[in-house]
């Protein structure tokens, strides 16, 4: 089995969302792959669909369901347990891929000898093959024979992890599975996953359709997800320290750290989380960000990638949790009335 590709599923049966992306996996120009859809317990008609499709398409989708909900990446690992390709590839359920993604990406790999194959995406709101706006996944500088630069590269900009495959040993040949019943699983577990490649190929091409719709994770801003963001973030650590790999790329880890567990998840409550709770919730992240990076601001990596406005913020609640609260509250009034008479 030349690949398989992990499919995790939670209540996609709606606005055809399933059926697809099913559609855009059944008809892969390879002819050796399999398709491992993963229901998570989903509470609408997901795993009859995939149950069709696997009777429809038999030896080629396999539809497999966990024992009870556990996120994205329960079924992502129930998927990897199952696995049975040289090469593994994931797609989420409510995207899609070009027909000939797989030929492509395999062809690169086996063209450049790389063990981890990636290629741009679009963005889009519409079930179509029309190309929306692009997102270039990675940079040509980052390709070839991986050395010391070139992982500190693809830490600070690793690009997405389902819009790439790998060789099965990088993933399989590691202890390391994503987090289960948590969101942002992928953050968790990228970086130890990409540090095993040691040759990486890629496609500047839009090849992965990403659908943009108001139940996509990065649309949707809950307390239990931003708490989920930071848990993502204190494993990344985990992972880093696990394996040996903090101190040798501290810079690259800090900033990555300290963008997905602080600036990010500071910078979506203030705005959208509900008042009851607030103040507590971002004086506890500030205090968790000074224990675990005290120095974060002088990382050189700081300036560069957090914008002027944010580091002043930032500077703020690091000297005054309580007047960085009360400002922001008032800039955003302030702002919000301003967009309001100007409509």
């Amino acid at each position: 089995m030349v690949l398989s590709v992990i499919v995790p599923v939670y209540n996609m049966a709606g606005d055809g969302k399933l059926r697809y992306c099913m559609d855009s996996l059944v008809g892969q120009t390879i002819p050796d792959y399999e398709i491992l859809a993963v229901d998570d317990c989903s509470q609408d008609e997901s795993y009859g669909i995939l149950k069709e499709y696997e009777e429809r398409f038999p030896g080629k989708v396999r539809a497999l369901r966990t024992d009870r909900n556990r996120r994205q990446g329960g079924a992502k690992n129930l998927g990897l347990s199952q696995a049975k390709g040289d090469w593994i590839g994931f797609v989420d359920a409510d995207d899609w891929i070009v027909p000939d993604y797989y030929e492509r990406l395999l062809g690169l790999a086996k063209e450049s000898g790389a063990d981890m194959v990636g290629c741009d995406y679009c963005l889009t709101g519409e079930h179509s093959g029309r190309v929306g706006q692009i997102v270039h996944n990675n940079r040509p500088e980052q390709t070839g024979t991986l050395d010391e630069a070139k992982y500190r590269s693809l830490i600070l900009d690793s690009g997405s992890l389902v819009v790439k495959i790998y060789r099965r040993e990088i993933i399989l040949g590691c202890e390391s599975r994503f987090p289960e019943d948590m969101f942002y699983e992928d953050n968790a577990i990228a970086n130890t996953w990409m540090l095993r490649a040691t040759c990486f190929a890629y496609l500047p091409e839009p090849l992965y359709y990403y659908y943009q719709h108001e139940g996509s994770t990065v649309h949707t801003i809950t307390r239990e997800r931003l708490e989920d963001r930071m848990r993502a973030g204190r494993r990344m650590l985990e992972e880093a320290e696990r394996y040996g790999y903090l101190e040798r790329y501290r810079p690259e880890i800090m900033i990555s750290f300290t963008t997905l567990f602080y600036v990010n998840t500071l910078f979506s409550a203030m705005p959208c989380m509900r008042e009851r709770g607030k103040y507590a919730f971002v004086r506890s992240l500030a205090r968790q960000m000074r224990e675990t990076f005290p120095e974060f601001q002088e990382n050189p990596y700081y300036r560069e990638r957090v914008g002027e406005e944010e580091r002043r913020l930032i500077a703020m609640q690091m000297r005054s949790p309580l007047a960085f609260y009360l400002y922001y509250k008032a800039l955003w009034a302030y702002r919000k009335a301003r967009k309001k008479m100007g409509s």
